[in-house]
């Protein structure tokens, strides 16, 4: 067990499935299908399926784990708890944020009752129902949570306590979903400093951190600053992780996004092409990461071919369907990108149709108020008057693009690209709009 749970602990999941499946042959053979030993190393294996990218089947396989232990242990045995728990993880993992969320409120049901307010097990359940409310677009119940949470663990568990610290994280990551990105970094930065004087400056949470320290550094326009902190946690992560560790990995694709976002297109590009070759390596073809650095390669070799670019996600929503399933977030995110790569490429007319058609799966899935569904509504508008531009309505066009621009600047800030790009084409629409004025006078 040990040992699977190391290989676990140093990222190595696709190993750790291979150790706890043999562990789960070898304990049914001796200790037969029903013994403890056997149900928990079915979770182990499980729960590692999903981290090797498997996420449903790590529903399967805990779905089928918990009506054993119900029928073995009974509904109010912690480990049928904890089943559940990870059950109600992977669902959302899976796609089904809103199911997750479900299922995490009714086991704090169970918990109160069987556990108790302040039991540890209890407050974890409460971070869990916090951050699939707000995966499933319901960013004030999710904030509301997680204070009410944090609340409580300061004083249960104490300001230091690793669980009070995450908590301060996904309160952080809660106000930038929100859209106060300069706030979510103003706060991960002051946890950063609380982690290191806790944990030390090594601790796995503390890279953590200075990862999504560095996002909504990004987020809130600094992507300069951003690049620069990922190129420094990778250092680190270099040396205390290695260089096949997931976290290792993911400060890499974080490192190339920002690059791109702070003007090197190309070196973004590069560094995806080289991350995807060690994904491919590393976790498989079909792991969501392997999948989401084709996402990035993709986007970023766009803004050279948006042509070729639209070519590689029409491959990746493939896949992305066939893996994850239509309704999944990565999944409904290769859509976006591939409508606007049609709409990069010349074609405003598909960019708006695919967008539209998007955006009722967004409402459908994710909910009105879910960042991703506002994101698409906000492309949708940006098509649609560059497509009414394109019908001869320069006016009209700059006019929406103009209203479009008062949201960008709120949601985004000056220097994000959206933003830009939305000023660079309300400029030149609005000369366009000019020309066309000056030359109707003139016929006049």
């Amino acid at each position: 067990m040990h040992v699977g749970v190391s290989l676990s602990e140093a990222g190595q999941s696709t190993a750790a499935v291979e150790h706890f499946q043999d562990l789960v042959d070898r304990a049914r053979a001796s200790l037969g299908p029903d013994h403890p030993e056997t149900l928990h190393a079915r979770d182990h294996l499980a729960a590692n399926r999903g981290e090797a990218g498997d996420a449903r089947g790590a529903v399967e396989a805990l779905a089928e784990l918990l009506t054993d232990r119900l029928r073995i242990q009974g509904p109010d045995h912690p480990s049928t708890l904890n089943t559940r728990t990870g059950l109600a993880r992977w669902r959302g993992e899976a796609g089904d944020a809103a199911g997750a969320a479900d299922a995490f409120a009714k086991l704090l049901t169970d918990r109160l009752r069987i556990q108790g307010p302040d039991h540890p097990s209890t407050l974890n359940t409460r971070t869990g129902l916090a951050r699939w409310r707000g995966m499933a677009g319901d960013a004030a119940g999710a904030a509301e949570t997680l204070e009410e949470l944090l609340t409580d663990q300061l004083r249960i568990q104490g300001p230091d306590h690793p669980d009070t610290l995450e908590t301060r994280h996904r309160i952080a990551d809660v106000r930038g979903d929100a859209g106060d990105a300069t706030g979510a970094a103003q706060a991960l930065a002051e946890l950063v400093t609380d982690r290191v004087r806790a944990l030390g400056p090594d601790d796995p949470q503390t890279l953590n951190d200075r990862s999504c320290w560095a996002r909504w550094r990004g987020e809130a326009g600094d992507a300069a600053g951003a690049a620069e902190a990922l190129a420094e946690l990778l250092t680190d992560n270099l040396r205390i992780l290695g260089p096949d560790h997931p976290c290792t990995l993911d400060t890499r694709i974080g490192l190339a996004r920002w690059r791109g976002e702070a003007g090197d297109a190309t070196g973004a590009a590069d560094a995806f092409a080289e991350l995807l070759t060690d994904r491919l390596r590393v976790q498989g073809p079909d792991h969501p990461s392997t999948l989401r650095a084709r996402l990035g390669l993709a986007v970023w070799q766009g803004e050279a071919d948006a042509a070729g670019a639209a070519e590689a996600l029409v491959e990746l929503l493939s896949d992305c369907q066939r893996i994850q399933g239509p309704d999944h977030p990565d999944t409904l995110e290769a859509r976006y990108w591939l409508a606007r790569c049609l709409g990069d490429a010349g074609d405003a007319a598909g960019a708006a149709e695919a967008l539209s058609e998007l955006l009722t799966d967004h409402l459908r899935v994710q909910g009105r108020d879910h960042p991703d569904t506002l994101s698409t509504q906000n492309e949708l508008a940006y098509w649609m008057a560059i497509r009414r531009g394109e019908a001869g309505d320069a006016a009209g066009a700059a006019e929406a693009l103009a209203e479009l621009l008062v949201v960008r600047l709120q949601k985004h800030g000056p220097r994000h690209h959206s933003t830009l790009r939305t000023q660079d084409q309300l400029a030149l629409w609005r000369r366009r709009g000019s020309i066309e004025a000056v030359a109707h006078l003139s016929t006049d």
